[in-house]
């Protein structure tokens, strides 16, 4: 019997793992993005347009802070649930799921996990419901795989600190209210403040001209002798743990968001092969085209199991740093090489906007870089197996 796909390759009976809530979230998130976010991807990719009204939406859905606690307006879900929201969303773009994420994994999660009650009660429940926009200031002009080099900095003024510096590559930037900030104090110890819209000296400015990630709003942040209150300190972490600790969360849905990119590439291209008539039948009775798409499917299922098993380590508190760093590199890796066979598929329509995949391969070039690059996160896994980190 021929193998049939529902809209979400199973080949391996996944979804026999899953919770009945797992497969009501991902039907939830599937049909908010083929109303919200599908009919209008390629026109705000092509208008470099990020559609702040999505904030609102994604904060309706519950698309932000799944697994913070309700009480501070999350969802209280597991990790499972998380990795199948940013896979549903990233499905629909890559952009998208970065707004999500950033407000999820790197904004909200670092004001549960290291912030005050005060902060926790102030700041969460606004960004949970989207009336609020968060980014996550870390990656400097001229520091990015090396954050512990940054020169952001803050000194302590008595009723106050001063911050000084730049972030660059900031997701979110230009529309967020609040910005989780990572800087060194005057001993050189690494500290997360939390700067709000409209402080003085405090600018974002718009990176434009982007060939990647064009529905979504990438900036810079711009810190001149911004006056940060004391209550603004992150007062439970310090050292390149706190951010570190926040990419953990953030990569850890990049795995499953690529799964995401990689079946929506998948299934165009399946369904293409199956239409498009040479040499008088389907592109997809030939070998070549079927090796591509069963490569595809192999590919796609194994990055699936790789994801469900680092969620369970996820729940029960046992996934480390390195296993995240796995999953992140080879799934994007995978997506990535999935979206360029599913181009030439479709051979000169894979190029335009009728069919997702030049817009899925661009974006894939920034998330392959963003969060670790490839390298990086090679040189991560190496380290982890020889006890010597080949990046100092």
């Amino acid at each position: 019997m021929a193998y049939e796909s529902s809209g979400a390759p199973d080949y391996y009976n996944i979804d026999d793992l899953l919770t009945e809530e797992h497969i009501l979230i991902r039907q939830t998130l599937r049909d908010f993005v083929k109303r919200e976010i599908s009919p209008n991807i390629e026109q705000w990719a092509q208008d470099a347009h990020f559609p702040s009204e999505i904030v609102k939406k994604f904060g309706d859905v519950g698309a932000f802070g799944p697994t913070i606690p309700a009480e501070y307006g999350g969802g209280g879900l597991d990790y499972i649930s998380y990795g199948i929201i940013m896979q549903e969303i990233e499905r629909g773009d890559s952009g998208m799921r970065s707004t999500a994420s950033v407000q999820g994994s790197l904004v909200m999660y670092p004001i549960y996990a290291y912030g005050s009650e005060e902060q926790r009660k102030k700041f969460l429940p606004k960004l949970a419901s989207g009336e609020w926009l968060g980014c996550f200031g870390l990656t400097e002009p001229d520091h990015g795989s090396n954050p512990g080099g940054m020169t952001t900095n803050i000194k302590d003024m008595g009723d106050h600190y001063l911050l000084n510096g730049a972030k660059m590559w900031i997701s979110n930037s230009p529309e967020c209210q609040v910005a989780v900030v990572w800087a060194k104090n005057e001993e050189g110890r690494i500290k997360g403040l939390i700067v709000e819209r409209g402080m003085e000296g405090f600018t974002t400015p718009e990176i434009h001209n982007k060939w990647s990630l064009r529905a979504s709003c990438t900036g810079e942040l711009v810190f001149d002798n911004v006056k940060v209150p004391k209550e603004n300190l992150l007062p439970n972490v310090e050292g390149l743990r706190g951010p570190l600790g926040c990419l953990d969360s953030a990569r850890y849905g990049i795995a499953w968001g690529a799964i995401g990119v990689a079946i929506d590439c998948y299934e165009s291209a399946r369904k293409y092969a199956m239409e498009r008539i040479q040499f008088d039948k389907p592109i997809g009775a030939f070998q070549l085209t079927q090796k591509k798409l069963a490569e595809m499917l192999t590919e796609i299922t194994k990055a699936q199991l790789l994801a469900w098993r680092l969620g369970t380590l996820k729940n029960e508190g046992k996934a480390t740093t390195q296993q995240i760093s796995m999953a992140k590199r080879n799934n994007v890796d995978m997506a990535l090489h999935i979206a360029r066979e599913a181009r030439q598929i479709h051979g000169g329509m894979g190029i335009t906007g009728e069919y997702p995949i030049m817009r899925h391969m661009m974006n894939l070039e920034s998330v392959i870089t963003y969060e670790g690059t490839h390298d990086i996160h090679l040189l991560i896994t190496g380290a982890d197996i020889t006890g010597i980190p080949a990046f100092k």
